[in-house]
């Protein structure tokens, strides 16, 4: 069936821009070696993926030689393969090692010796800011290099290297991408289970849209969510949020009015919300999606909404069996179940010796004290949370959770990536930190500008909602069409523009452009848009070079591929003018027919 071209691409207006990272000046290999950068990595998935590529750059920085870092989620998780060690788990060291050969050197480790006396600790380290600047490093960091010709990094934030560099630094910015982009490549069996789960959502001859919630508990309890939710999330909410004020990482109270916050466009987009968006923009019911995180605070209870109107939401464990994903982590060690199990069953003869033991009961007997509470009967992960104000540490098996976490997120940025739409949940959250959204999204616009990859700005989708809370079901038809025209334009070059401004200070690889990226000649007048400090943050790109020109001429694009502008049955976007009375029996006669699918008082 030909696919409507405003839903799945591609876009035009964004059609004459195309990756390329490459050097464009002066850029010698460095003549130096100042000594050995070792780092620790903190984190998710989005905090290691940003924070390998600040390293490479801040060693090409100091001229120094990178020690592959270590990634501390795989590091303290006990039996996980003996295959994959640290960096391995996610990652092709060989071809990491090989793609930067000519940017920075790169060792699996320390020489023996310098090994034995990193143990002893006779070597600095240092813990940066997520906007440490380069002046830092040149003045402060490279003097203790220098020194000691070894030097640890220690990464928290999910950054150690200012997003926005001088204009002088342009090549450290294409050497971020470079790594992101072409260097940081998934181990093989990553990429080819990401690429059977590919062909398994294409196999109808249909295109899917990826979404990734964005809801995760840390994430939730930074900006003040709790009150969106119900129950026992409220107070697991609350609970990390205290503990975020405690830190210091939080500055403002534990109880804040989170409708406030959501109108302000700092709370995620509810599954409910994308599901009623997605049905504005004209998806129909059958779409595809794919549900993408290794995280969705809520569980599927809160997907229901959203699995209600498409029925289609599938993820990595309905597409894949439970051998295939099992495989992915390799063979590991047996561990101890943190499953709590029932007391043993006590035997007849040494329940008579209690009775025994017991001693005179008066008459009448007393109340029973009140039963205790075993552990087998609390209710999930969250049962500590009835009986003590205190979270248990996490035991052995949780964190062999947390290494498999980066491994189904790994795996969902494979195929989000590689997905015909995007649509996020939560992006350019004002925390500072890498997000895993705005790095998919990021990568989307470097690899296929054209793509569609929709950026809602929240703070309008609340005020949609606002004024249509009362038939969010059965909105009107201005409603609809005022949602698909902000959804539209978010994902052409005005939504590029607006995110631009809020995704690239905090994270570059949310937004390459202009650096890493060039157009041809056929490329419409783009107005340039820059930050407080000048800096280029969209428009001006340079021309491709003549060689990717002609290489371009020779690929087929998707143009060709039969298009048509809308689903039939689909809002026609026709004129608004058009007999009132036949569109209000048509808005009728679906209201009924959506009753019966979903009461939406229910």
């Amino acid at each position: 069936k030909p696919r409507p071209r405003r839903l799945w691409g591609p876009l035009s207006t964004l059609d004459h821009l195309h990756p390329y990272a490459k050097p464009r000046q002066l850029y010698p290999a460095p003549a130096k070696d100042n000594g050995f950068i070792y780092a620790k990595i903190y984190g998710g998935f989005e905090k290691i993926q940003s924070s390998i590529c600040d390293l490479v750059a801040v060693a090409r920085l100091l001229n120094a030689t990178l020690v592959i870092p270590e990634i501390q989620a795989t590091t303290r998780a006990r039996g996980i393969s003996s295959n994959f060690k640290s960096f391995s788990y996610l990652y092709d060291e060989e071809h990491f090692i090989a793609a930067l050969s000519d940017d920075v050197p790169i060792v699996r480790g320390l020489p023996k010796d310098l090994r034995e006396a990193r143990k002893k600790i006779k070597f600095p380290t240092v813990s940066p800011k997520n906007t440490a600047t380069s002046d830092y490093y040149t003045t402060d960091v490279l003097p203790r290099l220098v020194k000691s010709k070894v030097l640890g990094i220690i990464v928290n934030g999910g950054k150690c290297l200012q997003s926005i560099l001088p204009a002088s630094l342009e090549e450290l910015q294409r050497l971020r991408c470079r790594v992101a982009f072409h260097a940081l490549k998934f181990r093989p069996e990553i990429r080819s289970l990401g690429s059977q789960i590919v062909g398994r959502l294409r196999a109808s001859g249909r295109p899917y849209l990826a979404y990734h919630p964005g809801l995760l508990r840390d994430t939730l309890a930074f900006h003040g969510c709790a009150e969106l939710f119900q129950d026992i999330h409220t107070e697991l909410i609350q609970y990390r949020r205290n503990q975020m004020i405690k830190r210091g990482t939080v500055k403002e109270q534990l109880t804040v009015d989170s409708v406030s916050i959501k109108k302000n466009g700092s709370c995620p987009l509810m599954p409910e919300e994308v599901g009623l968006l997605l049905q504005a923009l004209g998806y129909p019911s059958t779409t595809i999606i794919y549900l993408a995180g290794s995280e969705t605070f809520g569980g599927q209870r809160i997907l229901i909404p959203l699995r209600a109107m498409y029925a289609n939401l599938v993820d990595r464990t309905s597409l894949c069996s439970q051998r295939e994903l099992s495989d992915l982590a390799g063979p590991e060690s047996p561990l101890s179940s943190d499953l709590p199990h029932p007391p043993p069953p006590k035997s007849e003869k040494e329940l008579i010796e209690e009775w025994k033991k017991a001693g005179p009961r008066p008459r009448p007997l007393p109340p029973p004290p009140a039963r205790p509470f075993y552990a087998h009967e609390k209710e999930g992960w969250y049962g500590w949370i009835g009986e003590n104000d205190t979270e248990p540490d996490p035991s052995p098996i949780e964190f062999r959770r947390q290494a498999h976490r980066l491994l189904w997120d790994a795996l969902d940025y494979f195929v989000s990536v590689q997905a015909d739409a995007f649509f996020p949940g939560f992006h350019n959250d004002g925390s500072g930190w890498p997000d895993y959204s705005s790095l998919i999204m990021g990568h989307r616009l470097y690899q296929t500008p054209s793509g569609i990859t929709y950026r809602p700005d929240r703070k309008t989708v609340a005020t949609l909602f606002e004024n249509v809370s009362d038939h969010l079901y059965h909105p009107p038809r201005n409603w609809t069409m005022a949602a698909r025209q902000h959804l539209n334009n978010s994902a052409r070059i005005e939504g590029i523009k607006m995110s631009a401004t809020m995704s690239k200070p905090a994270s570059f690889l949310a937004h390459p452009l202009p650096e890493c990226s060039c157009r041809t000649a056929k490329s419409p007048v783009v107005q340039p848009v820059k930050d407080k400090h000048g800096a280029l943050l969209f428009g001006g790109e340079e021309d491709c070079p003549d060689w990717m020109v002609r290489t371009l001429a020779l690929v087929p694009t998707k143009n060709n591929e039969p298009q048509s502008e809308d689903y039939e049955g689909e809002l026609p976007e026709d004129d608004p003018s058009q007999d009132t009375q036949q569109e209000s029996d048509r808005s009728d006669t679906n209201k009924s027919e959506q009753d019966e699918e979903m009461d939406p008082d229910d």
